[in-house]
């Protein structure tokens, strides 16, 4: 019996990366897992057959974070399949390599779209449908407090605004036992990074410099700290800022 065996987890953004291994983790623990995705339903479906192949249970559901209403859609979607929540993991995001001088206000206000709001608002609406001593973690990132990228300025923020977002909520829902943490990667092997890793000869070695432990971290160890943070073991962390840079040296 897995730690999580009787709960269910809905993880935004799951259909790959970092979500699709958070996702794939908590259903080997035992949750039930809502795998949420925006445009892509075969990835979302690969991920919660990864999920039943290992022994879990899980189910798609379709929101676009962009769109108005959207943390609404989302719920409408969830509450066909369930009837309450245990973990949230807000891990859906788009980012921006564009400086201050080259960014427009339509990209800037995308990447606060889907990063900020669309997580607060998933929370108001879903605050009533979290069970007492249940798990949210909100994936920052190392851009917000330990790595300076200038390039990344408008993802860095809104990553930054996301660790306030915790912070507060923590207090907000620490009387029912539910914390809330955000867990901050660094650069993670993935298709979103493919081209930074694998795109030049040196590319994943210039990458692994930056980190303390000489590497480049991926999906499945993102995964494991907010397993961490989702289970029993976890319960008296919350309000905090987890470094999953593996050390940043940026």
């Amino acid at each position: 019996m897995g730690v999580l065996t009787g709960r269910t987890a809905l993880v935004t953004g799951a259909s790959r990366g970092i979500g699709r291994g958070i996702a794939e983790r908590l259903g080997r623990d035992g949750a039930r897992v809502a795998v949420h995705y925006g445009t892509n339903e075969a990835a979302a479906k690969e991920t919660a057959v990864a999920i039943e192949a290992g022994g879990g249970s899980a189910f798609t559901i379709r929101a676009d974070l962009t769109a108005p209403g959207a943390a609404e859609t989302l719920w409408e979607e969830f509450d066909r399949h369930a009837d309450g929540l245990d973990v949230l993991v807000n891990n859906a995001g788009i980012g921006s390599t564009r400086p201050i001088g080259e960014i427009g206000e339509a990209e800037y206000d995308a990447v606060f779209t889907v990063n900020v709001k669309a997580p607060f608002f998933i929370l108001k609406h879903g605050m009533g449908r979290l069970r007492d001593g249940g798990r949210v973690v909100n994936i920052s990132s190392g851009l917000a407090r330990t790595a300076v990228m200038p390039d990344n300025m408008a993802y860095a923020m809104t990553k930054g605004a996301l660790d306030v977002f915790s912070r507060d909520l923590s207090k907000v829902l620490g009387a029912r036992g539910i914390t809330v943490n955000s867990v901050a990667p660094g650069i993670i092997d993935t298709d979103n990074t493919a081209e930074l890793l694998h795109g030049s000869a040196d590319g994943w070695e210039r990458a692994a410099a930056l980190s303390a432990l000489g590497g480049v971290g991926t999906a499945a160890e993102v995964a494991d700290v907010v397993a961490f943070l989702a289970s029993h073991g976890g319960r008296w962390v919350t309000g905090s800022w987890v470094d999953a840079t593996g050390g940043s040296l940026t």
